[in-house]
């Protein structure tokens, strides 16, 4: 199997993502409005076929797409599909975006950078993928407009050389959706920028924060990609001072306990801008201590960072003791003291 392609993880499947060294000489991106006609039909037409066949979950069709080194993946691709159906539930997909990926000249697999831009350098797109086999591949991306959810889709394409005849296969899947409660990545980062401008003490700019994490996660199916609105919302997101990405470990008094919390991220595992918050536990095992453990380090949490309450939905308890992780318990503002 190829390696860059084992990425089957509940909704979202991509290829890869972060910081690292990158070849970027011995490969090409191709845009849409600059492929040959007969290359920009071949991709939306079989994109366009598959993210059909993932809206209306016909597991058949994607299957037989798939590339035959990807088949022991079946399983999670399967159930990423079903997860997420609803966030495309009631829309009609429309193609937003297809590039061509060249890395046909790679000598050997590694991490591997494309710059996709248009026909006058004035706009690129920037992709990253991690241990990239030599080949060929392509991105489609679409959207289901009108969909209660704003449910948006990725597919990455692989060219499968070996086939009878060769032929594009399905190589990555993912679904997610577009707002939280009818708000999109552009509402999210104006309230990030609301919030940085707003009479606040310095050491509450948590909510700024995540607003700006909440904007990036709505604004593409896969993360992989960086486009120059993201690389600006980086920046601005950087200028926040005492920001979370400086407090970890972050240690939180309440009354003669500390807690210390490891991690605070965006989750929107129940479709909803929910924060998860991990911390180190005492090592209870009982369900009803879990749950009143859980639930004095989220209030503990709140009380050092108020603005959060308004701005989220509900926090994640995720517990850690010994490296091992308890059942997550996820709890809305209103129930957290």
């Amino acid at each position: 199997m190829h390696p860059c392609l084992r990425i089957w993880s509940n909704v979202l499947i991509v290829l890869a993502l972060a910081a690292w060294p990158l070849q970027s000489r011995a490969t090409s991106c191709t845009t849409q409005g600059e492929l040959q006609p007969q290359d920009r039909d071949a991709l939306t037409s079989i994109g366009g076929r598959l993210e059909i066949a993932a809206a209306g979950q016909d597991y058949g069709a994607l299957q037989s797409a798939l590339l035959p080194s990807e088949a022991a993946e079946w399983s999670g691709i399967h159930d990423s599909v079903e997860l997420g159906g609803p966030l495309l539930k009631g829309g009609q997909v429309q193609l937003r975006n297809v590039y061509l990926l060249d890395a046909s000249t790679l000598a050997v697999p590694g991490d591997t950078q494309f710059f996709c831009s248009n026909a006058n350098g004035s706009l690129t797109v920037t992709m990253n993928m991690r241990a990239l086999p030599p080949g060929k591949y392509a991105v489609v991306l679409a959207d289901a407009a009108g969909a209660a959810l704003a449910g948006q889709l990725g597919i990455v394409l692989a060219w499968d050389a070996t086939g009878a005849p060769p032929s594009w296969k399905l190589a990555g899947l993912s679904v997610r959706q577009g707002n939280f409660d009818g708000h999109d990545s552009l509402w999210y980062w104006t309230r990030a920028r609301e919030l940085m401008k707003a009479d606040q003490p310095v050491n509450d700019n948590w909510p700024a924060w995540f607003s700006y994490e909440a904007a990036r996660y709505l604004s593409l199916p896969f993360d992989f990609i960086s486009s120059p609105n993201l690389e600006k919302l980086s920046q601005e997101q950087a200028q926040i001072k005492n920001s979370p990405q400086d407090a970890f470990p972050y240690a939180l008094q309440d009354g003669d306990r500390t807690w210390k919390i490891d991690a605070v991220r965006l989750d929107a595992s129940l479709r909803q801008p929910d924060l998860a918050v991990v911390y180190e536990s005492t090592g209870v095992t009982d369900p009803a201590a879990v749950r009143t453990e859980a639930g004095a380090v989220l209030s503990a949490l709140l009380k050092a960072q108020p603005g959060l309450r308004s701005n989220f939905h509900g926090l994640w308890a995720v517990a850690m003791k010994d490296g091992k992780r308890t059942p997550e318990i996820e709890l809305p503002m209103a129930q957290i003291p």
